[in-house]
């Protein structure tokens, strides 16, 4: 399959690109962005741009592509809704409604989070707009699947970008291993989000909303 992936400099788009770039199954991959990643592989192609939703460049390509995988966000730590909302919203279905328009045999997949409130009316902020997002993705006309992973192991030597997150696993690392051991379907390596995605993307889901559980299931199926 060909794949296009949003966000793969972060923590988890960095684990998801990993695993495509292993994966005999997926032919080739696109990865959309601000930056380069200042990598190369036969089968990695790179479109850099201050948009990275603007896919008019390769507007006639799109429909060759079977699948995107949109790992693009950000913490919505310190930010007021309506910025973070242009971020996490505004981006995602740009590119959903671009890519629906021009393929709508392809297959969306959108990493969410743990607690997104589906009904857009709860007191959190961030979930309130990523149930937003979801539900709103789902809508468009085409395979929309959403990833709602728990606490995320970053593998591989990926570090998070959010100084943050960077913190908190530098306490909890060495706990990881026993709370995966504790509560297995809590927490989401980023090499298992890269293999469900693929397995998705490759057969489909029963759910289009995918838990934890789900996406460890996914992953090793």
């Amino acid at each position: 399959m060909k794949v296009i992936l949003f966000g793969a400099t972060g923590m988890i788009g960095q684990g998801v690109l990993n695993e495509c770039l292993r994966d005999e199954r997926v032919e080739q991959v696109l990865a959309v962005g601000r930056s380069s990643l200042g990598i190369e592989n036969p089968k990695l192609r790179e479109l850099v741009q201050p948009d990275p939703t603007d896919l008019s460049a390769i507007a006639g390509e799109l429909p060759e592509f079977d699948a995107c995988f949109f790992c693009l966000g950000v913490s919505s730590v310190g930010m007021k809704e309506d910025a973070y909302r242009r971020i996490t919203y505004d981006l995602a279905l740009q590119a959903g409604r671009t890519l629906a328009a021009a393929n709508p045999k392809l297959t969306f997949i959108y990493v969410s989070g743990q607690g997104t409130d589906s009904t857009e009316q709860g007191r959190s902020m961030w979930a309130r707009v990523k149930g937003k997002t979801e539900n709103d993705l789902l809508a468009l006309p085409f395979q929309a699947y959403m990833f709602r992973p728990g606490f995320v192991q970053p593998m591989d030597g990926v570090i998070s970008k959010t100084p943050l997150y960077r913190a908190a696993y530098a306490v909890t690392g060495p706990l990881i291993p026993l709370f995966k051991r504790l509560a297995p379907n809590a927490v989401n390596d980023n090499r298992e989000i890269g293999r469900a995605m693929i397995a998705v993307a490759a057969s489909g889901s029963d759910t289009r909303v995918l838990t934890p559980r789900e996406i460890n299931a996914r992953a090793n199926s």
